[in-house]
């Protein structure tokens, strides 16, 4: 069997792809478990971490997806849960920006990996969806993942008409930062990597690091916050060219 999660590194940069195409890239448990540790170790030293996933689907969410699990505890069931929200947080705390790159169906979970990276290019073939209600599942877990990424009326209306959206709509709503033709998006997706690589490095992660911190904050703390960053980034040697 291939390995379900394919990482390549090109100097700083480090591509993570999902590589189960056969069942549309829907992730098992320890799956995801690994895609958190390596997004963990790859924001050590990266300049960008790169998501993408072969063949046409993006992801389909995890493979348990629609299975009902044995009625445990609420206190074992929530432990259960950890998993995923470790994943979510890797994406938030990676000192790295994430790229991530959707070239077909992107649902529950993977709508909301869609939504975790802090870039997201879009095939104009993309499509998302959040379908847990539909399969009796009440989909906080999911909606925690977006509920910094998409305005409240989206978010809700996604949740609850479980449609699948195309690109446009996402990009309306959040979900997706550029739409770009189908066969276009890999140059897109390379293009946008070649201009990381051109800029110094304090200021990749600073800009990073800005927006993890500015938007859990009030307008003068955020305002203060931005003057410190500026000046210490800014100031430093690895910004000047030779």
């Amino acid at each position: 069997m291939p390995d379900a999660l394919i990482e390549q590194r090109e100097g700083d940069v480090v591509t993570l792809t999902l590589n189960r195409p056969e069942i549309s890239n829907r992730l098992s448990d320890p799956t995801i478990g690994e895609l958190a540790d390596r997004l963990d170790a790859a924001a050590k030293d990266a300049r960008l971490i790169v998501l993408r996933a072969a063949g046409d689907d993006f992801c389909l969410g995890r493979e348990a997806m629609g299975q009902r699990r044995p009625q445990n505890e609420a206190y074992d069931f929530r432990a259960a849960s950890e998993v995923i929200f470790n994943c979510y947080d890797a994406f938030r705390r990676s000192k790295a920006p994430v790229l991530g790159v959707v070239q077909g169906r992107a649902a529950g979970f993977g709508c909301a990996l869609a939504a975790l990276c802090d870039i997201t290019l879009a095939s104009d073939k993309a499509r998302f969806q959040v379908p847990e209600m539909s399969h009796n599942i009440m989909p906080t877990i999911a909606m925690s993942a977006l509920i910094d990424r998409v305005p409240r009326k989206s978010l809700l209306y996604l949740v609850y008409s479980t449609e699948e959206v195309g690109a446009r709509e996402a990009l309306a709503a959040g979900l997706a930062s550029s739409v770009v033709a189908h066969g276009a998006l890999s140059g897109a997706a390379q293009d946008l990597i070649d201009r990381f690589k051109k800029y110094p490095l304090p200021a990749v992660l600073a800009v990073k690091e800005y927006t993890r911190y500015a938007y859990g904050m009030d307008t003068a703390a955020a305002n203060d916050f931005a003057k410190n960053v500026h000046a210490t980034i800014n100031t430093s040697s690895k910004m000047r060219r030779d």
